[in-house]
């Protein structure tokens, strides 16, 4: 998945970050105003999922996954992990179904280009699944929020 590896990542990496923050925004436009959960379910495509994990007057932290079947017990993924900086625009992974959180991922390094590959690989991720999303038409809209969903 990233197969873009650019001669200045951290530049690249921060100017992706801006770019996925924006994207969300497409994605969510009432970002700043959902409090707990939403979804997102263009006809006949699978049901995107939007939970709030902690809000800050700086930052949101929020996960977003489809669901594929219809029941919640089916299988969810990507279930990426994203932090949303308010002030500076930008939104970053901080995990998926696949990878550990990024605090572990630094554990597990103390190599400067190590960690930015890995930072780099998420958020390629993010930002293709963004387009993706946004392509296929899924938006989230205010009054989509999970108490008015239908999963049996």
């Amino acid at each position: 998945m990233s197969a873009l590896n650019p001669v200045n990542k951290s530049f690249c990496l921060h100017t992706l970050c801006e770019s996925n923050y924006y994207k969300l925004l497409r994605l969510i436009p009432d970002l700043h105003r959902i409090d707990e959960s939403a979804i997102a379910s263009p006809a006949g495509k699978p049901i995107l999922h939007f939970r709030m994990i902690e809000k800050t007057p700086y930052t949101l932290t929020l996960e977003l996954t489809h669901c594929f079947g219809d029941r919640m017990d089916a299988f969810l993924e990507p279930a990426v992990k994203i932090r949303a900086y308010l002030d500076a625009e930008t939104a970053e992974v901080l995990a998926d179904h696949n990878r550990p959180h990024i605090e572990h991922a630094f554990k597990q390094t103390e190599r400067c280009d190590e960690i930015m590959d890995y930072k780099w690989t998420l958020n390629y991720f993010l930002e293709k699944w963004l387009n993706h999303c946004l392509q296929l038409g899924y938006r989230f809209e205010q009054t989509q929020t999970c108490e008015n969903a239908v999963i049996e």
